[in-house]
């Protein structure tokens, strides 16, 4: 009984601006959807003239959304841009098929459909849309005493782009309802969908792959280069991350929206992006709230995630060890637990015994207390791994091996100069954090004595809080170790950038790391005016290349003084 009537109360529905309208108008809109159309015709004349006649008296324009049986599904007052049905309530439908709904509108102006009408039957991926142009009152059609209101029609609907990227529309010149209500919709439809099956064959669509809108907001707080930075990092993380980036939009606002970060005429972009390039995914530069992710997610009609999403989901695919593995599921968790709120009482189950009302114990509070078991274990896991890594290091703290940690931005070579200068086998390659887990390897120095050069994970601006936490267990290699070794990508062009991120991440460590050598890296890829730059500005610097092995002998003679510099010892 409670489907049936839930279901009743959506079909009794009149969606849009209701305001001034009389009883008898709106009852005469719910009748609207008790009527049935042939399943073959895109409109008949009789259904078109009673559209007319309401939008008339009302004195504003109609939609009404009718699937290929015929039934009347969604009534709305308004234009197809203000009624639209909201991406997750359409039906599924794959990339080659339309969604199996025309809209039959009404206009209170004879002229073609605007913009924003198309761009909305885009956005549902509409059967067709009929524009019906409504004079203002009846006039007495020839040969007859019947009354119409229908001065003339027009008829869009989507087409493919030729084995493009785009799908784009097609807008009939203005023609007689009696010419629009003797086409064959079905003969229409068949005809179209044919052709997107075959584009998207010929485009052999890789299902695998994410494809990828990019979403950035320029605010007062963001510098214009730090922000196209930070774009074309998100860019290469997506990259790294196995997805396929097919659009970048950009929006300048005074400040973010609290609900959905961007605009409302922005959102529309991206839902139109999203369309019309078969993107699965928009990505977001920067942290988005639960709300505001539920809030896209309904607007735009695709999965939406941000840009520590990202970055977990590399992590996910790039821990080798078992100690990544357990750390980077703790991260997930973390970031996932407050992101399962809001999906509604779909995930609720009937109360049990005697005397309970309501809905008992949900599956989203049996999701959350098991995501934080299992979080509990994770910590103590962590922990356990925290403490047999530190009498590691007591360990060679006993045996006075000194101990050099090198770090830097993600993708600066760190793993290339531990293979180069140690004989390691680490993973290397140009990719964002294609290592995770930390190697430590000894290296024997010029004077023959012996430190060792761990390896640690690269560092990235803003590195979300969860995998800072997840990650202190491999982060306190920094923070123990007796002198650091700061590798820099100086053929990146914003290498300054990368530096104060990873000062800034180093200040923020409970425990302050040793003394550290600046060692600039790529130099065979780094412009003239690059180097110039850096030596001016960092004069004490060394200035390397790990994959030429230039300047590798200077390198091992300053971690020699800097060791001997951090131990106080003149043995070193």
């Amino acid at each position: 009984m409670g489907a049936s009537t839930e279901l009743a109360a959506l079909i009794d529905t009149i969606y849009g601006n209701l305001d001034g309208l009389k009883p008898s108008q709106i009852k005469a809109l719910k009748r609207l959807y008790s009527q049935r159309l042939p399943g073959s015709s895109l409109v008949t004349s009789e259904f078109a003239q009673r559209l007319g006649a309401i939008s008339s008296e009302i004195q504003q324009p109609l939609c009404t959304y009718i699937n290929r049986r015929g039934q009347v599904i969604r009534v709305g007052v308004g234009t197809p841009r203000q009624t639209q049905i909201p991406p997750l309530e359409l039906p599924r439908y794959g990339a080659e098929r339309l969604s199996g709904i025309r809209c039959l509108a009404t206009q209170l102006k004879n002229e073609s459909p605007s913009e924003a009408a198309l761009t909305a039957m885009t956005l549902q991926r509409l059967d067709a849309l009929v524009l019906l142009s409504v004079t203002g009152e009846g006039f007495e059609r020839r040969g007859g005493g019947a009354t119409g209101y229908i001065n003339a029609t027009y008829l869009a609907h989507l087409i493919p782009d030729g084995g493009q990227t785009h799908i784009y529309w097609t807008v009939s010149p203005a023609q007689s309802l009696d010419v629009l209500s003797q086409q064959d919709l079905l003969a229409l439809v068949e005809g179209l969908e044919a052709e997107f099956r075959r584009e998207y064959r010929a485009q052999q669509v890789d299902q695998d792959t994410d494809r990828v809108v990019l979403v950035g907001l320029l605010t007062d707080r963001r510098y214009e280069q730090q922000f196209q930075d930070s774009i074309e990092e998100l860019e290469r993380l997506v990259d790294s991350a196995g997805g396929e980036v097919l659009e970048v939009l950009q929006q300048k606002r005074e400040h973010v929206h609290p609900q959905t970060v961007v605009g409302e005429g922005k959102i529309q972009e991206i839902a139109l992006s999203a369309q019309t390039l078969g993107a699965n995914l928009v990505v977001f530069d920067q942290d988005l709230s639960p709300a505001q992710v539920r809030n896209l997610e309904t607007k735009i009609g695709v999965r939406v995630v941000d840009r520590t999403e990202v970055i977990l989901d590399i992590f996910a695919q790039r821990a080798r060890s078992q100690a990544g593995k357990l750390q980077v599921e703790l991260a997930q968790l973390e970031y996932m637990l407050p992101r399962l709120t809001g999906r509604g009482t779909a995930l609720s189950r009937l109360g049990g015994g005697i005397g309970t009302r309501g809905p008992g114990e949900t599956k989203l509070e049996t999701e959350r207390r098991a995501i934080k078991r299992r979080i509990s274990r994770l910590e103590q896991e962590v922990n356990q791994l925290q403490a047999h890594r530190s009498r590691l290091r007591q360990r060679r703290q006993h045996q006075a091996v000194p101990t050099v940690a090198v770090v830097g931005y993600t993708n600066a070579g760190k793993s290339t100069l531990l293979n180069v200068l140690t004989k390691a086998e680490v993973y290397t390659a140009d990719q964002l954090f294609a290592t995770l887990d930390p190697t430590t390897r000894r290296l024997l120095l010029p004077n023959g004595h012996t430190i060792l050069l761990t390896d640690t994970v690269g560092f990235i601006h803003e590195l979300p809080p969860p995998l800072v936490n997840a990650f202190r267990a491999t982060l306190e290699e920094v923070t123990e170790a007796d002198g650091l070794l700061h590798v820099v990508d100086l053929s990146h062009p914003a290498w300054l950038t990368h530096i104060e991120s990873v000062k800034d991440l180093l200040s923020d460590m409970e425990v302050t790391p040793g003394p550290s050598l600046l060692a600039f890296n790529k130099l065979d890829e780094a412009a003239p005016e690059q180097i110039e730059q850096a030596q001016a500005r960092f004069p004490n610097a060394l200035f390397i290349s790990a994959v030429e092995r230039q300047g590798l002998e200077q390198l091992c003679e300053s971690l020699a003084q800097l060791v001997r510099y951090a131990t106080g010892s003149s043995g070193v």
